[in-house]
């Protein structure tokens, strides 16, 4: 019970990692308030973890007043605010080419703005509770994979949004921000889209060690159970600080050019 009589906020929890975290914080005791676009879906969220312990919110992030809207939720349902996991967010394939400032905005709105707009409308809720927030970026955000420039140039704005106010806002509000950086993760929609870009119905049982030395990639519960230290007390003042979550390093990393990945 690390999240004993904790409220937190989780965006984009009706389905994957977001989906994980929530059921996971609410095994180790917490209130939480789902939030996604799919209302099947966090009804059922809402009902494995009991109407008692969590509420439902319905929203598109993007929408004027969302981030204060699901603020109010938590303190007129749970009477106040701990942390808030910024996990919602758009994974959308694009190149050069396929990138306009429509869409470059839009990627943005969801990706980068409307978690910066939640931690602004928590703040004062959380700086009460010594909270912290716990934003859920990607590896991409170094790099990126070539067909997701966009969503790479998203979650890159949201590393650095995490060092700045990691830094600021422990210091001046007493309330932390830390990040985890996931890798390759089997969620609904990544099996989903892995098949829309050409691979088999079971593309994921059998990957080449390049990408998967375990054989298999991480399930969302492995990152739920990495997001669980960030929320808790147990992390301490650690505040600014990103965690990446992938089967091998991310910065440094020179494969071997030989056989065993060359044939």
């Amino acid at each position: 019970m690390r999240l004993k009589d904790k409220v937190i906020i989780v965006t984009g929890s009706t389905t994957g990692i977001g989906k994980a975290i929530a059921l996971k914080c609410a095994q180790e005791g917490a209130k939480l308030v789902i939030h996604g676009l799919e209302e099947d879906w966090g009804q059922d969220v809402v009902a494995t973890i009991g109407a008692d312990k969590a509420v439902l919110h319905i929203e598109d992030l993007q929408k004027e007043g969302c981030a204060e809207r699901l603020v109010d939720l938590a303190v007129s349902t749970f009477g106040k605010l701990d942390a808030l996991v910024n996990n919602a967010a758009w994974v959308v394939s694009s190149d050069l080419q396929a990138v306009d400032k429509p869409f470059l905005e839009k990627v943005l709105s969801i990706n980068t703005i409307a978690p910066l707009l939640l931690i602004k409308a928590a703040l004062k809720q959380m700086e009460a509770n010594k909270g912290n927030v716990l934003n859920i970026g990607s590896v991409n955000a170094w790099s990126g994979e070539p067909n997701l420039l966009a969503y790479s140039i998203s979650k890159g704005g949201l590393m650095t949004m995490t060092r700045n106010l990691g830094d600021s806002l422990f210091r001046d509000h007493g309330v932390r921000v830390n990040q985890i950086n996931p890798g390759w993760v089997l969620t609904e929609t990544e099996k989903q889209r892995k098949k829309e870009h050409g691979l088999s119905d079971r593309w994921f049982e059998d990957l080449p060690k390049m990408y998967a030395p375990a054989g298999r990639i991480i399930a969302p519960e492995e990152i739920a159970a990495a997001a669980i230290f960030w929320l808790s007390d147990e992390s301490g003042p650690v505040s600014g600080q990103l965690m990446e979550l992938e089967q091998y390093p991310l910065i440094g990393r020179n494969a071997p050019k030989d056989t065993s990945t060359i044939n």
